[in-house]
């Protein structure tokens, strides 16, 4: 099961509470000055004001969500604008498409993420129909061991053989029903016309190794925390989405210019 993006946390209701009695002029407020009594007053008060007023308390909270939305958006695009050229120009990543297109669409995947196969057909489908996009592949392997062997596998065919070699196997793998072996990767590199020898030797070079690091690292600086993971010119899409959503957000961000 492909590692999922963490909800933002609600705030409890005296998180809320503080923030909320914290969200005026420092001269209006000023806990130090106040005794003990005054103290317990003043959170009596509270309390009974929100208990009284709940609306008041879900408008504080709704409020500190969109503003907590609104700089993960900003923190996104600084991290995709600092490492954009590892992310869209990168020589050692598959680009296929259209590769003059108007917009870039880069899909971290892992060939073993059952929602990467399930999205597959869709992520195929939006390429081909839109006819404007580039489409970009980083292996992320994040689920075990057979995981890092396919990836190993696609990136050193490629290494050897070339694109249009990648693409067929990297098509093989996400339509696999069962698991990856080495006897499969035989069999995928001999059908592409590949020197299947060759290409399993390959697969644990460091060049192959060096790959996969880069993908690692750079899903770590941009906050990737599973598959599939798209990146839509400045914006993430995490998780399974729809074509039909996909589209939409292609078409939001052509729009931006």
């Amino acid at each position: 099961m492909p590692i999922l993006p963490r909800p933002a946390r609600r705030l409890t209701l005296s998180a809320a509470a503080a923030a909320l009695m914290l969200a005026g002029p420092a001269a209006a407020f000023d806990p130090a000055a106040m005794t003990e009594a005054e103290r317990d007053a003043f959170r009596t008060e509270v309390r009974a004001y929100l208990l009284d007023h709940p609306e008041v308390l879900m408008e504080a909270i709704r409020v500190l969500e969109e503003r907590q939305m609104e700089q993960q958006a900003k923190a996104d695009i600084d991290a995709l604008q600092a490492r954009a050229a590892d992310l869209f120009e990168d020589p050692n990543s598959w680009a296929g498409g259209n590769l003059e297109g108007d917009i870039t669409v880069v899909e971290f995947l892992d060939y073993r993420c059952g929602y990467c196969k399930a999205m597959y057909k869709d992520v195929e489908a939006l390429v081909k129909t839109d006819g404007n996009i580039r489409y970009v592949i980083k292996e992320y392997p994040v689920l075990g061991d057979v995981s890092v062997a396919a990836a190993r596998f696609t990136i050193a065919l490629r290494q050897i053989a070339g694109d249009a070699a990648y693409k067929q196997a990297h098509d093989a793998l996400m339509t696999l029903n069962g698991q990856p072996s080495s006897a499969l990767f035989r069999r995928i590199a001999k059908e592409v016309g590949a020197d299947a020898d060759a290409v399993l030797a390959r697969m644990e070079s460091d060049e192959v190794t060096a790959v996969i690091a880069a993908n690692h690292a750079l899903a770590e600086a941009l906050g990737v925390r599973g598959t599939p993971n798209f990146v839509v010119k400045d914006t993430f899409v995490r998780g399974q989405v729809p074509l039909s959503e996909m589209r939409k957000i292609v078409a939001q961000q052509r729009e931006k210019g």
